[in-house]
C-alpha cells in the first residue's frame, strides 16, 4: 500500500470528529458521514457508491469508539446489562436490517433520510429538547421491537443509537446516567451488526475503491478510529471548561450546513 494524499484528510476528519464526540457527547456518525461524502467525491470515488461507502467505514469506525466508551460507563456501574441484553436481539435485526435497505437505496435517497435525521438530532441538541418520562421500561418483546427500530435508522444513518436510546430510556424513568451508559454499550451491537451489514452487502460491487471490503473502506477507517479515540478524551476534558450548552446550539447549525452542503453535492455534483 503507497501513500495517499487523502489520508491526511481522513487524519484530520478523525481528529475534529473525536475532539467533537468527546466536547459534545454525540456519535462520531454525523460528522463524519457527510465530510466522508465530499472526500469520497472529491477523490474519485462513483456517486452510486458515495453515501454507502460513507456510511459503513463510519459505522466500522464506531466499533473502536462503542467499545471504548462501553468500557468507561461500565466501570462507573453506569450500563443496565439487563436491558442491554434485552435490546440486542432487536438491535442486531434491526441494523442489519437497515443497512439491507441502505444498500437498495440511492445516494440520493440516502442523502435526502440522512440530512431528515441529522437535522433531527440538531434540534434536539440546540434546543436541548428532553421527553417527559412518566412510564415504566417495557416487556421483554417491547424493549426488542423498539430495539430494531433504533436499529434500522441507526444502520442507515451510521449513528451508535445514543440520539434515540437515551432520550427513550429517559423517557422510561431510567435515571439520566443509567440512560448515557446503557445507550454507549448498545452502541457496540449497533457498530458491530451494522459494519458486518455493508460488508456483506456491498461486496462485488463494481468501482469500489482498492483496499475496500464490501461498503468499508479499510485505509480511512482505520486512520479515523486511531485519531477519534486519541481526541475524544481531549474533548472531553474540554467539556468541563467550556460553556457547552451555547456552543452546542453552533455546533447543531454546523451538522445542518454539513448535510445541506452534501446534499448539494449529491445532486448537482
Amino acid at each position: 500500500m503507497t501513500f495517499d494524499v487523502w489520508w491526511l484528510a481522513y487524519l484530520a476528519l478523525g481528529a475534529f470528529t473525536g475532539f467533537m464526540a468527546g466536547l459534545f457527547g454525540i456519535g462520531g456518525g454525523a460528522i463524519m458521514v457527510p465530510l466522508l461524502v465530499m472526500i469520497f467525491s472529491a477523490s474519485g470515488v462513483p456517486q452510486e457508491h458515495l453515501l454507502h461507502l460513507a456510511l459503513g467505514t463510519s459505522m466500522a469506525t464506531i466499533i473502536f469508539t462503542a467499545w471504548s466508551s462501553m468500557r468507561a460507563h461500565n466501570a462507573r456501574g453506569a450500563v443496565m446489562w439487563d436491558v442491554f441484553w434485552t435490546f440486542v436481539p432487536g438491535i442486531i435485526l434491526g441494523t442489519w436490517g437497515g443497512t439491507l435497505i441502505a444498500a437498495h437505496i440511492s445516494t440520493r435517497g440516502l442523502a435526502v433520510f440522512f440530512a431528515i435525521f441529522i437535522t433531527l438530532v440538531a434540534i434536539q441538541m440546540a434546543f436541548n429538547l428532553k421527553p417527559s418520562p412518566h412510564r415504566g421500561l417495557p416487556g421483554k418483546p417491547g424493549l426488542i421491537g423498539v430495539g430494531a427500530g433504533i436499529g434500522v435508522i441507526s444502520a442507515m444513518a451510521a449513528v451508535g443509537g445514543g440520539a434515540m436510546t437515551v432520550p427513550y430510556l429517559s423517557w422510561c424513568n431510567v435515571p439520566v446516567k443509567r440512560a448515557i451508559g446503557t445507550s454507549a454499550a448498545v452502541g457496540l451491537p449497533i457498530a458491530l451488526s451494522g459494519t458486518l451489514g455493508y460488508l456483506w452487502n456491498g461486496w462485488g460491487r463494481v468501482g469500489l475503491p482498492a483496499w475496500s471490503v464490501g461498503y468499508v473502506f479499510l485505509p480511512p477507517m482505520v486512520l479515523l478510529a486511531v485519531m477519534s479515540m486519541l481526541m475524544a478524551p481531549v474533548g472531553a476534558s474540554l467539556a468541563h471548561r467550556l460553556p457547552v450548552a451555547a456552543l452546542k446550539r453552533g455546533f447543531a447549525g454546523i451538522l445542518v450546513l454539513l448535510s445541506a452542503k452534501m446534499l448539494w453535492g449529491v445532486f448537482h455534483g
